[in-house]
């Protein structure tokens, strides 16, 4: 008797133990079997879309800059003014992309919706190529007559920027969701499952880069040699592949649900609010057994003694005479949860100039470019931005190792699952990308050198006898610091932040390439200011770049990400992980 029960039970408890709790499959099932939902098989899926997805951002990204300066006719200053604000506003409007997911329609319908928008928005970029009466006539037309390159008007400017802004907006709501809804098809729980989000995250920025990659030897050469509007129109065609390869994963995907149906923002408003309201009163000691099964439930009980102020949310304070029962007091777990994010913030502004130096790569990197030689061959010439490529490449090539080779070896030798904590992969980034902005100013020196050997030095079009290969360099030091600190910030943000809130915890990452491209912008402007005042003097970013000093401009953000760097250190030393297995 005592047999056929353990072999009628065994099947349940097996059963049992792979369902997985807080989601749900398409159907709204809250029992899922893991096998058959989520995993590398529905991952597979996102990553495909991400590789579509990037290819058409970085199809218009990569080389704006050339159309700006080219067929828009502005300045170089102008042209990475606009550009550095366009990317701070892409990298910034997934805050409120996420806070809509995480708090109100979910991470799936707002995947759907931006896909849609994305797709309008790269059709009216393609129509502004394509109408004579929405884009200003060819330079090199007016220029046989002698005259001026005609300005563009005022509706061709409006119409151009509102179509770039709409692919910003879309990409606001599609880029922290499509990672946070990969991952969430990983269970933390479950061991096996652990590592493999861990893994993720490198295979996830694999993805990225190769659809960057593509996009830089491709687009970019039908773009300079071809048509703009044939290669805006590319970037369209691959963004409804990547909303159909969607689609197509839709009943294999696990989709996360918030037990208590509580919005996890409104959770952390109220902690902020209570205690600021509470501010006069002393700090209770906590009682963590009258709150003992919440506290369980929270996994950030650790570091209990940082922000004590905001324990002040637990307490009930009568005011203006109104009845203690009628305030609404902050559980345990909820202003535990503050803590972790208010934990994140030094993280977060240590990694800001990292985000400025990022930002050269697509705009100075690419001017300094355009100038050198780019011939292969008797007659083929490169464009000067699929020299990015070669950052791609370089993150193409190592990831794998780190993942293979690189996190077994450091996982055997400090018992970590992921090798070497979060915060010591960004770190090591971040240093890497000191190298590369020290390499930058080296090469941009000799090539200001080069052009006052050959008697270029104002003849701003001449092509300057300096292989464009020079810069390979600080391109490949550039994708090394991606493979430790992108991949580490966001497996950071999407770990470290409560569970409501991973969307979130995502833009936060985005956020800091969104603030450090206003910090550029803003760098760029008032060096402008200042080294233009003289009147003889050349400006740091002067039109001719061979009178330019942008060598001076690497060297200063040398110098301000080797104090960065001493900042997160000190930084990192008093961070407490959220988990006790994240250590």
């Amino acid at each position: 008797m005592e047999v056929s029960i353990t072999e009628e039970v065994a099947p349940l408890i097996a059963e049992r133990s792979s369902v997985i709790e807080g989601v749900v499959n398409y159907n709204g099932e809250k029992v899922i079997n893991r096998s058959k939902y989520g995993g590398w098989k529905s991952a597979s899926f996102i990553i495909g879309v991400e590789i579509a997805e990037r290819f058409a951002y970085y199809g218009i990204a990569c080389n704006l800059i050339t159309y700006l300066t080219g067929p828009l006719h502005q300045s170089t200053a102008v042209a990475a003014e606009n550009i550095n604000i366009w990317s701070g506003f892409c990298s910034m409007l997934p805050l409120l992309g996420a806070f809509v997911a995480d708090s109100v329609v979910g991470r799936f319908r707002t995947i759907l919706v931006s896909s849609l928008l994305y797709v309008l928005g790269l059709g009216l970029l393609t129509l502004s190529a394509i109408l004579p009466s929405l884009r200003p006539p060819d330079c090199k037309t007016t220029q046989e007559s002698d005259t001026p390159c005609a300005s563009p008007t005022a509706l061709q400017i409006t119409f151009f920027f509102s179509s770039l802004y709409l692919v910003a907006i879309a990409q606001g709501g599609h880029k922290p969701c499509v990672q946070a809804f990969g991952a969430d098809q990983f269970d933390e729980r479950h061991p096996q499952e652990c590592k493999s989000k861990s893994s993720f995250f490198n295979w996830w920025y694999f993805g990225l880069c190769g659809g960057t990659a593509i996009s830089l030897l491709i687009v970019t050469y039908i773009q300079e040699n071809l048509s703009w509007a044939l290669g805006f129109g590319i970037p369209c065609i691959s963004m409804a592949i990547a909303l159909i390869v969607f689609l197509l994963g839709t009943k294999t995907y696990r989709y996360s649900y918030l037990e208590d149906k509580k919005n996890p923002i409104l959770r952390i408003s109220q902690v902020l609010v209570a205690s600021a309201k509470n501010w006069r009163a002393n700090i209770p000691s906590v009682d963590s057994s009258k709150d003992e099964e919440e506290s369980e439930k929270t996994s950030s009980r650790v570091g209990a003694h940082q922000f004590k102020f905001l324990d002040k949310a637990l307490i009930l304070v009568p005011v203006d005479g109104s009845r203690c029962e009628d305030q609404i007091v902050c559980t345990i777990s909820q202003v535990e949860d503050t803590k972790v994010v208010l934990r994140l913030v030094p993280v977060w502004a240590t990694c800001l100039i990292y985000a400025v130096v990022f930002a050269q790569s697509s705009t100075f990197f690419t001017k300094q470019g355009s100038t050198m030689d780019r011939s292969i061959g008797a007659s083929f010439q490169i464009p000067a931005a699929t020299l990015q490529v070669v950052i791609s490449i370089s993150i193409v090539i190592l990831i794998p190792f780190y993942d293979r080779v690189f996190v077994p070896v450091a996982r055997s030798l400090t018992g970590k699952p992921s090798g070497i904590t979060m915060l010591q992969r960004i770190g090591s980034g971040l240093f890497l990308s000191i190298i590369s902005m020290v390499l930058a100013a080296i090469v941009e020196k000799k090539r200001i050198q080069t052009a006052l050997d050959f008697g270029l030095i104002d003849n701003p079009k001449a092509t300057i006898p300096m292989s464009v290969w020079w810069l390979a360099p600080q391109y490949i030091f550039f994708g090394l610091s991606d493979v430790f600190t992108m991949i580490g910030l966001q497996e950071f943000f999407y770990d470290q932040v409560p569970d409501g809130l991973r969307s979130v915890g995502l833009s936060f990452y985005l956020s800091i390439f969104g603030v450090g491209s206003f910090l550029s912008s803003f760098l760029i402007s008032i060096i402008e200011k200042i080294t233009s005042a003289g009147g003889n003097q050349e400006s740091w970013f002067s039109n001719n770049l061979n009178r330019a000093h942008l060598d001076y401009f690497y060297w200063l953000l040398a110098g301000l990400s080797g104090l960065e760097l001493a900042i997160y250190i000190y930084f990192s030393k008093y961070y407490l992980y959220k988990k006790a297995a994240s250590l």
